[in-house]
C-alpha cells in the first residue's frame, strides 16, 4: 500500500474510482475540458489530489485544498473534500488512512483548522468522520447552490 499525490498522468484512474463517489453525477465533459482543469489542479501547489495505491491501482482518494486566510495570525486553514474509496476495498480502513495523511499534511503546512462537509447524512458516516478526528459539532455548514 502506497499513499501519495496522485500524478497528472493518473486521471484515467482518478476518474474510474470517482464512479463510486456519487450515486448520480453531472455528466463528465469533453476529455479536453477534463486534462484542461486536472492540468490546473497539477499545476496549483494548494490542491493535492492524495491517493492510496494497491499494486498501483488507485482504490482512494480525497482533496485538500489550502486556503490563504487574514484572520487566526495569517495561519490557513483546509478544506477536504470528494473522500471516496473503492466499492471492494470499503471497511478496510483506507478511507480513515487517507483523512489521516491529509491533515498530517494540513498540520504540517501550519493549518488553523480543517474542514469537511458530507452529503451522506447517516449515523454511521459521522461516526468515520469523528474517528478520523472530525468533530460534527463543531461548526454549522450552509451550502448554497446555483
Amino acid at each position: 500500500m502506497e499513499i501519495r499525490a496522485i500524478e497528472e498522468n493518473e486521471l484515467d484512474q482518478l476518474l474510474e474510482l470517482y464512479k463510486y463517489l456519487h450515486e448520480q453525477d453531472d455528466p463528465v465533459p469533453d476529455m479536453k475540458v477534463v486534462r484542461k482543469v486536472w492540468s490546473k489542479i497539477q499545476n496549483n501547489n494548494d490542491s493535492i489530489y492524495y491517493g492510496i495505491y494497491i499494486d498501483h491501482q488507485l482504490i482512494c482518494s480525497c482533496c485538500l485544498a489550502l486556503i490563504e486566510n487574514m484572520t487566526r495570525g495569517c495561519r490557513p486553514y483546509a478544506v477536504i473534500e470528494n473522500v471516496v474509496t473503492h466499492q471492494e476495498f470499503r471497511r478496510q480502513g483506507h478511507g480513515h488512512r487517507i483523512l489521516v495523511h491529509a491533515l498530517e499534511y494540513a498540520w504540517s503546512k501550519n493549518c488553523y483548522k480543517v474542514m469537511l462537509l458530507t452529503g451522506r447524512l447517516n449515523e454511521e458516516t459521522f461516526k468515520f468522520y469523528e474517528s478520523a478526528g472530525f468533530n460534527r459539532h463543531a461548526k454549522q455548514a450552509f451550502i448554497a447552490r446555483p
